[in-house]
């Protein structure tokens, strides 16, 4: 299988979508990985394309031309061959749910309350899945404006990404549960029933009465929220399952990342999420499974000082060149063992999506944009190489 092939697969699958999620474990390239599609297929598939990242390193930005990646849009140069345009901005969780809060507040004097609340000020974008969701709710928010033509969206690590996927149906639940209920009914009837009065005399108790009004009152207010909560968590959900979104699974072939990447493709398809993609980062080049290099470097490990004589018939002392040939020999054989095993695990992974992409050992990190394209070219299969 050559990377071309493999490639154009991807290219095709970022051309022919509008949401792409990339996602996989932790300490894989992930971000790189995400931010290079984008910047590949803004420059050969053309439109507008924005990457939308989680949590970039500082040399994602300066790989980007930025001096910073914040919430805002800001458009990153490709330059002049490019046939498209390319985005990007980062998730600012507790800007984002300001914004959220503005748009579904019933009304003006109930925004204010809520932005003024201490405790929202203090807690926005720290509870539980609140950055989840409210990233979620961001991607749903851009598609919906229509000014890109493509989303790549940079996810957490997979160890959290089932979560991060189910955070708008699990927001929607939070503020309908009978916790929440049962916290907030005295405030809400001025009234305590019997069923809640021992739950409050305890909460009174451990957190103390001002405190537990204040929770109240800020869920309270929250509630007033809850209809458009729940109509758009709906329809974030039924967009991420939409045949115009996709899912990118990128990891490594080493243990723990490979396992992850396993439980987060079938919690995938379990979930009817659609696979598009899987992308095998560090690989080691096909040249370590061409039988006739394994050949000669059996040769040379098996008859190092012999070649080494009869290639350097002048020199003094073979020995110590007859020791870097069978060195060198017995090198390429145990990477060509382990070379063997990755396209073992490829065959296996790759019958799930439509493309599977092949990124090789690199020599250095991804610093500037030319590097990225770099990365692109491997994941487009432009680079000319075989994988």
């Amino acid at each position: 299988m050559t990377a071309a092939t493999t490639g154009r697969g991807l290219r095709e699958l970022l051309a022919t979508r509008e949401i792409v999620v990339f996602c996989g474990p932790g300490g894989v390239g992930k971000t790189t990985v995400a931010a290079a599609a984008a910047a590949r297929s803004a420059a050969v598939n053309g439109g507008r394309v924005l990457v939308l990242t989680i949590d970039p390193a500082r040399r994602l930005a300066d790989a980007l031309g930025l001096a910073a990646i914040g919430n805002d849009e800001t458009e990153v140069s490709l330059g002049p061959d490019a046939r498209g345009r390319l985005f990007a901005a980062m998730l600012d969780t507790e800007r984002s749910w300001d914004d959220l809060v503005r748009r579904h507040a019933p009304d003006e004097q109930t925004r204010e309350r809520i932005l003024a609340n201490a405790l929202y000020r203090n807690i926005a974008g720290r509870f539980v899945q609140s950055h989840d969701y409210v990233a979620m709710e961001r991607v749903y928010q851009i598609h919906t404006e229509g000014d890109y033509d493509l989303v790549v969206l940079d996810t957490p690590p997979s160890r959290n990404a089932i979560d991060f996927l189910e955070a708008p149906e699990r927001m929607a639940e939070f503020f309908s549960s009978r916790f929440l209920r049962m916290l907030t009914a005295p405030y809400r009837n001025r009234l305590t029933n019997l069923a809640s009065r021992p739950f409050h005399q305890i909460a009174d108790r451990i957190l103390g009465t001002q405190f537990l009004s204040d929770i109240a009152e800020f869920f309270l207010l929250f509630q007033s929220m809850y209809q458009g909560f729940v109509d758009r968590s709906r329809a974030v959900s039924r967009l991420l399952r939409d045949h115009r979104t996709t899912f990118v699974v990128v990891t490594t072939l080493e243990g723990p990342p490979l396992s992850e990447a396993r439980r987060f493709i079938g919690g995938l398809e379990e979930r009817r999420f659609h696979l598009g993609g899987i992308v095998l980062n560090r690989t080691l080049p096909a040249y370590f499974l061409d039988p006739d290099a394994d050949n000669a470097a059996a040769h040379m490990a098996s008859r190092g000082p012999s070649l080494a004589a009869e290639a350097f018939p002048d020199t003094p002392n073979t020995d110590a060149a007859g020791r870097v040939l069978r060195e060198i020999g017995e090198s390429f054989c145990r990477f060509a063992v382990v070379a063997q095993r990755e396209a073992d695990l490829r065959r296996e992974l790759s019958l799930s999506p439509e493309a599977t992409a092949l990124i090789p050992y690199l020599p250095a990190d991804i610093a500037d944009m030319n590097g990225l394209m770099e990365l692109g070219d491997h994941l487009f299969g432009l680079s000319g190489g075989t994988a």
